[in-house]
């Protein structure tokens, strides 16, 4: 019934510089909108209710409350589109009340913590690849970075000379960063070794900007301790409003002495 004014409003949205995920979204909850209205006695947009659009929020497939909450977001937007063009006279989906979510106590890494995985990546760092872990490893938790915007740095982002950092963050939203010295030390040694003199930052071994799964891969090593089955990404992201400057007790055993040099 609203396949024609969803492709009108994802192209707006497009048009109106939403980001790539928030398209994505809005594809996702609007096509199950479609499909639940098949389902009611609702002929035309302006026979949806209120009603109608709290059971598919709440209702339609049993949703979880992240879902529920985006289909909220989802709605407001849509319906805010549909009464700029004059297809209906009010946007109801206002009045939907995002549900509450639950907080967890996140997990948080220690410095001895942090240090034992710096210490096992720091033995691992025999090769490109292993020096490009450890970077990765590194402004994780000195910087703090989201996984988004770790992923998407390049080479052209980063200034030895000056310790900054150019990243952008969730939003599309840019910002420069001061990188430790330490950090500084080893990411010059891994751009020494980096084939190419522009483009993605991290490579994988096809030559290719590093995906989501390897850097998943990557924080997930073989180490003792209560943590092994954990993202080690996810518990460095949780600190990331408290990054780990004052590394002074690593205790380092590189391969390569040159690298084990550089984090004293």
């Amino acid at each position: 019934m609203l396949k024609t004014e969803i492709e009108h409003f994802l192209t707006y949205c497009k048009v109106s510089d939403f980001s790539g995920k928030s398209i994505e979204t809005f594809t996702i909850r609007l096509n199950e909108f479609n499909e639940f209205l098949k389902t009611t006695t609702a002929a035309s947009i302006k026979e949806i209710s209120y009603k109608h659009l709290r059971r598919f929020v709440a209702d339609f497939k049993t949703p979880s409350v992240h879902i529920k909450k985006a289909r909220i977001w989802t709605l407001h937007q849509f319906f805010h589109f549909l009464k700029l063009n004059g297809l209906v006279r009010e946007n109801i989906a206002l009045d939907i009340p995002y549900p509450k979510i639950e907080k967890t106590v996140p997990h948080f890494l220690t410095i001895d913590e942090y240090n034992r995985i710096l210490q096992y990546f720091l033995k691992k760092a025999r090769d490109f690849f292993g020096l490009r872990n450890l970077v990765i490893i590194m402004m994780l938790g000195l910087l703090g970075l989201r996984l988004g915007s770790m992923l998407s740095l390049n080479i052209d982002d980063v200034d030895i000379e000056t310790g900054l950092l150019r990243v952008i963050d969730k939003g599309r939203k840019g910002r420069t960063l001061i990188m430790p010295g330490t950090l500084c030390r080893v990411l010059s040694q891994y751009l020494q070794i980096h084939e190419q003199k522009e483009g993605p930052l991290f490579l994988s071994k096809r030559k290719k900007r590093i995906s989501l799964r390897t850097l998943q891969i990557i924080s997930m090593p073989n180490m003792t301790g209560n943590r092994k089955h954990q993202h080690i990404s996810k518990c460095l992201i949780n600190s990331r409003k408290k990054p780990f400057f004052n590394l002074l007790s690593v205790e380092t055993t590189a391969a390569d002495p040159s690298i084990a040099r550089s984090l004293h």
